[in-house]
C-alpha cells in the first residue's frame, strides 16, 4: 500500500490563500488504511481548517467529502459538484490521487494535503515500514521474497556489505514522529538526531533461505541490475495490449 503522512497545517493553510470556499477531500483506500487521509481524517481537517480560519478572523467555509478511489475517473465523478463549488480543494490522497483530481478537473485549484513517503505496510498499530521501492525489475525471486533494494540501507545486491552485526545494520534510521525528527541533547550540547535500529536486510533474506534450503538462490554473483526500468527515462507507462479497448470505427 501506498504510505503518507499529512502535512502540517500550517503548510495546508498557506496553500490556500484567499480562497473562501475550501473542501478538503478524503481518499478511501491505502491513505485510509494508514489513518493519513481517509474519511475520518477529511474531517479531522476540515474541522482544524475552520478552527485556524476562525483565528485568524478570515471569513472561509470549510467542507468535507471521500471519494473511494482518487486515482479512478468513475470514483471522481462521485464527488464533481463538491469540487466545481470550491475555490480550493485540498486532496488527502497520495500523490497519485492528487494528480489524478487535477486532470479530472482542470479549473480546480487542488492542493496536496499529505506527504507521500513509501510503498510499505503495517507492522503494527501505528507503524509502517517500507517493503518495495517500485523499481520495475523485482528479484524477491532471488531474495526469499524480502526485498534489498528497498530494505537494504545501501541497495547492495550480492549479499551483506560487511557492516551489519547480530543482524543490524550499521546504518542508522532518524527516528521520526509525525513525520519530523526526534532530537536530543548529546554529550557536547548539541542537538543531534534520534536514531534506531534497521534490521540488515541481507541477514534477514540468509536467515529465511536457510530455514527453507535454499540458499543456492544466492551462491551465484547477481550482474549489475537494470536500472532502466526504474526512474531513468521519466515516468514509467504499462501498455497492455490485451486490456484495450477496440476502436471499431
Amino acid at each position: 500500500m501506498i504510505v503518507g503522512e499529512q502535512k502540517p497545517l500550517s503548510e495546508i493553510v498557506g496553500f490556500l490563500g484567499d480562497a473562501r470556499e475550501v473542501l478538503v477531500a478524503g481518499c478511501g483506500t491505502c491513505v485510509t488504511v494508514c489513518l493519513a487521509g481517509g474519511e475520518k481524517e477529511a474531517q479531522l481537517l476540515a474541522s482544524a481548517l475552520r478552527m485556524a480560519s476562525r483565528l485568524d478572523g478570515a471569513t472561509r467555509r470549510v467542507t468535507d467529502v471521500t471519494a473511494q478511489r482518487q486515482c479512478e475517473w468513475e470514483y471522481l465523478d462521485g464527488i464533481a459538484e463538491h469540487v466545481r463549488r470550491a475555490d480550493a480543494v485540498v486532496s488527502l490522497a497520495c500523490g497519485i490521487g492528487v494528480q489524478a483530481m487535477v486532470r479530472h478537473f482542470p479549473d480546480a485549484w487542488v492542493v496536496p494535503g499529505l506527504n507521500t513517503t513509501f510503498l510499505g505496510l503495517p507492522e503494527e498499530q501505528g507503524i509502517w515500514t517500507e517493503q518495495c521501492q517500485a523499481c520495475g525489475n523485482c528479484m524477491l525471486g532471488q531474495t526469499g521474497g524480502i526485498c534489498p533494494i528497498a530494505r537494504c540501507s545501501k541497495q547492495v545486491q550480492n549479499g551483506p556489505c560487511g557492516g551489519s552485526e547480530n543482524g543490524l545494520c550499521e546504518v542508522k534510521r532518524v527516528k521520526r514522529e509525525n513525520g519530523v525528527p526526534v532530537m536530543k541533547t548529546d554529550a557536547r550540547g548539541r542537538q543531534v538526531p534520534v536514531t534506531e535500529d534497521v534490521e540488515c536486510a541481507w541477514h534477514l533474506i540468509h536467515e529465511r533461505l536457510k530455514r527453507l534450503g535454499r540458499l543456492d538462490l544466492i551462491t551465484g554473483v547477481q550482474g549489475p541490475k537494470d536500472w532502466s526500468t526504474s526512474r531513468d527515462g521519466g515516468p514509467r507507462r504499462i501498455v497492455r495490449e490485451d486490456l484495450l479497448l477496440l476502436d471499431e470505427g
